[in-house]
Order: structure tokens, then C-alpha cells, then sequence
């Protein structure tokens, strides 16, 4: 380890790895770029907006059989969100990175590129590529911005610098090919890992992170819709995109104060069975429904999906659709599957169908998401089913993600929330029919055979038929102004 002084304030600034080119001073946030025996001040670096993470410099792990530690980190912002690259330093001298976005976390190394490499604009999310002589799907392609960093970093970085990075996913593998100095791009062997499996000492606890953050990680906070006035409830540091529940302007919530990022229009009021806000403790665990939106294929069906989030555990949802409850997984490991428009994917030795293909727009949102979220954005959807489970592919033009969901008794939503939930929302094209629209039914058809009667019997006997067909007409005609009454 090597200790120099910072050129502009002259605290000490540690650099823990050979590798290592330049750090951030941890008092001034100064750039300190390690040239030869020298060092230079080579501006300063914006510090790193609170996310939440449980990750530090001085975080230490095993991966591989081989300990690591926590040097630094850059973090960086795309179209859609943000996330954190932290610097591993291993015992051996070698060096790798741990992606960690809304609580999934990626592990990746560099390794020596060979054979032919696609250049980075003609890559398409949910195409097959060979690297390395295997079949990969790419599965993001982006352009994103350092916005901040953090202890010491292997290469030179500032505030603005821009990586251009596409990721490739099969079975569990995963390839990051990193463009950010042009071709032919750095490539990194990726897995998805876990904290757990990391095991990971010396994160930050809530304790830690209130010291830092002034607030508890997953406490919710409350501000005013900068359009119309309404509040929106959302957890700091770790849902960036807010949809206004009452005028759907879109808040950009990763700074000190929420940027209005569009203006939206006031929308119909939608009235979802699962109130935003929600809690309930699902395996032992505290969930809070944090964002809600209604989405519609191109017949007309709409669904509605909540966003569940714990302080500790990944994101999920929860879809409410015509034929039930489900509980939906983004995926790890991606089934093998033939590109898009396969008829069947395989995933640990099970096919899976094909159920359908649509088109899936957003017609409503509200809430707080890990992603930025508005109305109108659409999605290309492929379901596979292998009872009692279903794969569903999503792709749009810079991403494709795969989730895996199974079946959910709705009193089993209501054991998990309790008062969070409300009567089964109606949808569109299943909209439940009253109780007493059905009975008043029934007894108008009891009052037609009843008539019948009459047309063939025109003796005394009439009034009895009449008598009776004037017993249910009437109660029919009371229910109904009960009703009227009612609504």
C-alpha cells in the first residue's frame, strides 16, 4: 500500500492496489492521479449521492476462494436509472468489480478478449452472439455517466466521463463487453451474486447508514408534486423515478430536491386493490408496496403491477390479472432459448411453451420505482409456461430481462396486508357483476314463465298467474331502487 498526500488539502490518500491509478480524497473530494513517483491534483470529483447500499470502502469478501476488499467505487446514471461499480482489490494482487443496482449484485473480472467482437452499435438487445465460441443473448446496451466516486479506481475518471457497456447473459453466465475507449471493447466474465455468498464483513448497518444519510434506509420520505401540489410518498436513495399519482408528472428523486423530468396530465382516477404504501410481512419479512401501474396488450386487457420492496432483499411484484394472483421474480439465470420468437426454452432441464407474444404499454403509474416509469412506455412480451410456472421475456430497443412467476391465492395477499387491501379492483373486460343484478335476473325470468301460462288460459284462473308474476315483479323493482339508492 502506498500513502501520498493530497495535492490540494495534504490529508493522506492510500492506494491499496499496484493497480490502482488514481483515488478521490476522502476530505476534499480532490482527484489524485498517481504518475510515476508523482502526484497531481487533477480537479475535484462530485461526491456520491446516498443510495442506501449496505457496501463501503473496507468491505471485505470471498469470491472464488479468494479474499477481497472494497477500494473504491464510480457512480454512474443512464437514461433510465443509476447504478454503483465498487473496485475489488484480492489478496493475489487482482482486481474485479461488483455491479450493485436496487439490490442485485454482479460480479465481474477482466479477461483477455478473443476472437471477433460485435461493435458496440450493432448490438440489439435479444439477438444471439458468439463469444468465445458460445452463444450469448445481449441483454442491455447502454451509454451512461459518471455522476460521482469514491476511494481509489484503476484507470482515470472524472465527473462526465461516459462508458459505453453491453451485457450478454447465458444460463447464468453473463459477458460485459466495456466500450469506454473505443474498439475493440474490454471484456469482463460476469456472474450474479449475493452479499451472502460473498460473505461479506464490515457493511454498513442502519445505524451507519442514518449517521451518514440522516434518515433510516427504507424510511419513507414525503414531498409535494412540484405540478399539482399532491404528496408522493417514496424511500430516498433508493427509488430515483416518481410518478405523481394524480397528474403523472415524472420526478427525477436521485438529488438533494426532486426534478420535475415531464410534465404530465391529469389522469382518471384508478382505484387499486393494493393501496401504495401498503405493508405486510411475506416469509418473515417486512414488504412495502412502493409503486403501482396499470398495463394494457394491444386487445385491450389491462393488469395492474405492484412494486414490493424490502430493506434488505430485491425488488419484486406483485400482478394482479383476470385469472388470479402472481408473484413475479426478474431472473438471474436466463432459460436457453433459440432468440426471440422460439417456440419453447429450456430452464434445469424443463421446457417451457409458448403461452403468447403481445405488446404491453403502461396506461397508468404511480409511486415510487427503481427505474424512471411513465405512461405510454411499451414492452414486447413472450410468455412460456411449464405448470405451475411461467417465464415471461420483456424487451424493449435497449434491454431485455427475463421473470419468473408463479400462482398466488388472493387470500393469500390478504393474509400478507391485511387493511392494505381493498375489495378486487375491477378491470377492464371482467368487471364483477353485483349480487343483486344477478338475483333481479333470475326473478325477471321466473316473471316470463310465468306468463306463459296466460296465453293459453283465459278462464278464471288468470288471476292466479298474475298474482304470482306481480310477487316477484315487485321485489325486482325494489332491489333495484335499493341499489340506485346505494350507488
Amino acid at each position: 500500500m502506498q500513502t501520498v498526500s493530497c495535492p490540494s488539502c495534504g490529508a493522506p490518500v492510500e492506494f491499496r492496489s499496484h493497480a490502482s491509478v488514481m483515488a478521490v480524497c476522502g476530505y476534499c473530494n480532490t482527484t489524485v492521479l498517481k504518475e510515476a513517483d508523482a502526484v497531481k491534483d487533477i480537479g475535484k470529483m462530485s461526491a456520491v449521492l446516498e443510495d442506501y447500499s449496505p457496501l463501503q470502502i473496507g468491505t471485505s469478501g470471498v469470491a472464488g476462494g479468494r479474499g477481497f476488499n472494497v477500494a473504491g467505487r464510480i457512480q454512474l446514471r443512464y437514461d433510465a436509472g443509476m447504478w454503483n461499480e465498487w473496485f475489488l482489490v484480492f489478496d493475489d494482487g487482482a482486481t474485479g468489480w461488483l455491479g450493485d443496482s436496487s439490490g442485485l449484485y454482479t460480479l465481474t473480472t477482466e479477461r483477455p478478449a478473443g476472437g471477433a467482437l460485435p461493435a458496440f452499435d450493432a448490438i440489439v438487445p435479444g439477438r444471439l452472439y458468439q463469444i468465445d465460441g458460445l452463444t450469448f443473448t445481449a441483454s442491455e446496451k447502454r451509454t451512461a455517466r459518471c455522476i460521482g466516486g469514491q476511494g481509489e479506481l484503476p484507470f482515470r475518471v472524472g465527473e462526465g466521463w461516459e462508458a459505453r457497456v453491453a451485457d450478454f447473459r447465458a444460463g447464468a453466465q453473463f459477458v460485459t463487453l466495456d466500450y469506454s475507449d473505443g474498439d475493440p471493447p474490454v471484456v469482463y466474465n460476469g456472474t450474479a451474486v449475493t452479499l451472502e455468498q460473498l460473505r461479506c464483513q464490515l457493511l454498513r448497518d442502519d445505524e451507519a447508514i442514518k449517521s451518514s444519510a440522516g434518515r433510516y434506509r427504507g424510511k419513507l420520505d414525503a414531498l409535494d408534486c412540484p405540478s399539482c401540489g399532491t404528496q408522493i410518498k417514496y424511500l430516498p436513495g433508493v427509488t430515483t423515478s416518481l410518478v405523481c399519482p394524480a397528474c403523472a408528472t415524472q420526478l427525477d428523486a436521485t438529488g438533494p430536491q426532486a426534478q420535475v423530468v415531464a410534465a404530465g396530465e391529469k389522469l382518471e382516477a384508478v382505484r387499486t386493490t393494493l393501496m401504495l404504501g401498503a405493508e405486510g410481512k411475506i416469509n418473515g419479512q417486512d414488504y412495502r408496496v412502493i409503486g403501482a401501474m396499470v398495463r394494457a396488450d394491444d386487445e385491450g386487457s389491462e393488469w395492474t403491477e405492484y412494486l414490493l420492496y424490502n430493506t434488505r432483499n430485491a425488488f419484486f411484484w406483485l400482478v394482479e390479472t383476470d385469472d388470479g394472483w402472481w408473484r413475479a421474480n426478474v431472473m438471474h439465470e436466463w432459460p436457453a432459448w433459440s432468440g426471440v420468437g422460439a417456440r419453447s426454452v429450456s430452464l434445469q432441464n424443463a421446457s417451457f411453451e409458448k403461452l403468447y407474444d403481445y405488446p404491453a404499454t403502461v396506461k397508468w403509474a404511480a409511486g415510487a420505482f427503481n427505474w424512471r416509469v411513465s405512461v405510454g412506455d411499451l414492452v414486447q412480451v413472450s410468455e412460456y409456461e411449464h405448470a405451475p410456472t411461467r417465464l415471461a421475456a420483456e424487451l424493449t430497443p435497449d434491454e431485455l430481462t427475463w421473470s419468473s412467476s408463479s400462482k398466488v391465492a388472493f387470500d393469500q395477499v390478504k393474509a400478507w396486508f391485511g387493511i392494505g387491501v381493498r375489495p378486487e379492483a375491477r378491470r377492464s373486460g371482467s368487471a364483477p357483476m353485483r349480487t343483486d343484478t344477478i338475483v333481479k335476473g333470475f326473478l325477471w325470468a321466473i316473471l316470463g314463465l310465468n306468463f306463459i301460462p296466460v296465453l293459453f288460459n283465459f278462464s278464471g284462473s288468470i288471476i292466479y298467474p298474475i298474482l304470482g308474476a306481480l310477487a316477484i315483479y315487485l321485489p325486482s323493482q325494489f332491489m333495484d331502487i335499493g341499489g340506485k339508492g346505494d350507488a
